[in-house]
C-alpha cells in the first residue's frame, strides 16, 4: 500500500520548501553577520542540506510551516507584548504590597481552539502572562494556575482565547 503524501499538491509543497528556505536563510544570515562570498556560498549549501534532510524525514508540510499565521501573528503578538508589560506591572504591585494582597487559585478554563497549534498557543500565551501559568492540558481545557482571582476572572473573560481561535484558519 503506498503512503499518500502529507501534501495536497506539488505546489503547496513548493511553496512550504520555500518559506522554509527564506526563513533559514534570513536566520541564517542574521546570526552570522558574514557577508562573503565563501561564507555565503556556505550559508546557501547549509541551508539547501537542512531542507534536503528534513524533505527526506517528510516534516515539511503545514504542521511545520504554519503559513496561515504569517499575516495575524504580530497583531496577536503585540497585543500579547503589551497584555505581559501589563501583567508585570500588577505583579510588581503584589510583590510591594505583600501576601496579604495575593489569593492564589487553581481552575480549569475551556479551550475554544479548533487544532493542537491553537492549544498550544493558548497555553504558551497563559504561561507567558505573568502571574498565570498553564499547568496541564487536556482535549477540551486548560488547568490554570493564578497569582490572584482577578487573573482568572480576566482568563474567564475569554478575551485570550478570542484572540488565539482569531490566529486558527
Amino acid at each position: 500500500m503506498k503512503l499518500q503524501s502529507r501534501y495536497e499538491s506539488g505546489a503547496d509543497a513548493l511553496k512550504y520548501r520555500l518559506s522554509l528556505f527564506c526563513l533559514l536563510a534570513v536566520l541564517w544570515l542574521g546570526n552570522s553577520g558574514h557577508y562573503s562570498p565563501l561564507l555565503l556560498g556556505f550559508g546557501l549549501a547549509s541551508v539547501i542540506f537542512v531542507i534536503w534532510v528534513l524533505q527526506c524525514l517528510k516534516v515539511v508540510d503545514q504542521e511545520s510551516q504554519p503559513l496561515h499565521l504569517t499575516f495575524r501573528l504580530p497583531r496577536f503578538f503585540i497585543w500579547l507584548t503589551v497584555k505581559i508589560i501589563r501583567s508585570n506591572i500588577d505583579v510588581v504591585r503584589h510583590i510591594w504590597l505583600g501576601n496579604c494582597s495575593i489569593s492564589p487559585c487553581v481552575t480549569r478554563l475551556p479551550l475554544g481552539q479548533k487544532s493542537d497549534l491553537g492549544r498550544v498557543i493558548y497555553a504558551n500565551a497563559i504561561t507567558l502572562t505573568p502571574g498565570t501559568v498553564a499547568m496541564d492540558m487536556d482535549d477540551d481545557t486548560v488547568l490554570v494556575h493564578a497569582l490572584t482571582r482577578a487573573g482568572i476572572e480576566e482568563l474567564r473573560e475569554g478575551e485570550m482565547r478570542r484572540r488565539v481561535a482569531e490566529l486558527e484558519p
